[in-house]
């Protein structure tokens, strides 16, 4: 059997796997899961939609690198009430942009504050450990001036790091973090699932992206849009909501935007390291 057919095995068996396990956690009582080990990228060709498909190694690169050394002129910590969703005008677009100098990615600026900017503002909340309201009130405003950005854990090559603690996702070149997502992970909390009670919890370890599907998956355990599996039915995935705190069974939670630019800028085909830490 040639080796990218054996590549193909691999990943269809991890798909199979994925599909009936969906989006969960193990058994109360269950052994803590082993990572996997790193597959190589494969380099066949993908099938058509819905996919299953192995892509090349990250070409594409955020549109603006982060600097921390944005300029922060006409941001909006003079303002006596605090931005929030819903607002527009050139304070929001000094907002979007500054926000997006510094790798908390929101989409195209617009001048309007909506999810997409409510969702970066969490994540810098986040980052500057502060109350994650999604408004930009003196201390929020303050963090962004000062460029506050979390530091990357690997050092090494093209890393998709989950960093449970601060409920963050970061994607990372050589130790350089280019963009910065909130998540939302696993809650914590307990569930019953095929008559078994279990645990809602994302498994901290060093995996790789084995298996993804481009389109909507319907789990038992809800609505998973663009999944790509890590580790058995633990996928990052879109959602059409992302609270600022754990609420998963397990799975890594991403605004549905945020998952589609992974798929649309090959950030992360199978292959890609994922470090839960």
């Amino acid at each position: 059997m040639s080796a990218p057919v054996r590549t193909w095995v691999r990943v269809l068996g991890g798909l199979c796997l994925a599909l009936v396990v969906g989006c969960g956690a193990e058994p109360v009582g269950a052994p803590a899961p082993s990572p996997l080990p790193t597959p190589s990228v494969p380099t066949l060709a993908p099938s058509p939609s819905p996919t299953l498909s192995p892509t090349a190694s990250p070409t594409a690169s955020p549109s603006a690198s982060p600097s921390a050394s944005a300029s922060p002129s006409a941001l909006p910590s003079h303002r006596s009430t605090a931005l929030r969703q819903g607002d527009r005008g050139p304070a929001v677009l000094a907002l979007q942009q500054r926000l997006s100098a510094l790798g908390y990615w929101l989409g195209t600026p617009d001048g309007h504050f909506g999810d997409l900017t409510e969702q970066a503002v969490y994540a810098l909340q986040k980052s500057a450990g502060l109350t994650r309201d999604g408004r930009v009130g003196p201390r929020t405003a303050k963090a962004l001036a000062r460029g506050v950005r979390p530091d990357a854990r690997s050092t090494v090559g093209h890393v998709v790091e989950v960093d449970l603690t601060r409920q963050l996702v970061l994607v990372v070149d050589d130790g350089r973090v280019w963009l910065v997502l909130n998540t939302s992970t696993g809650s914590g909390r307990t569930y019953w699932r095929d008559g078994r009670l279990r645990l809602a919890v994302t498994p901290r370890g060093r995996f790789a992206v084995y298996a993804e599907i481009d389109g909507l998956r319907m789990s038992p355990l809800g609505r998973l849009w663009r999944p790509k599996y890590f580790h058995g039915g633990i996928a990052l995935h879109g959602s059409l909501f992302v609270l600022p705190w754990p609420d998963s069974h397990g799975c890594v939670r991403l605004s549905d935007p945020a998952i589609d630019m992974l798929w649309a800028s090959g950030l992360a085909p199978i292959g890609t390291p994922v470090w839960v830490l």
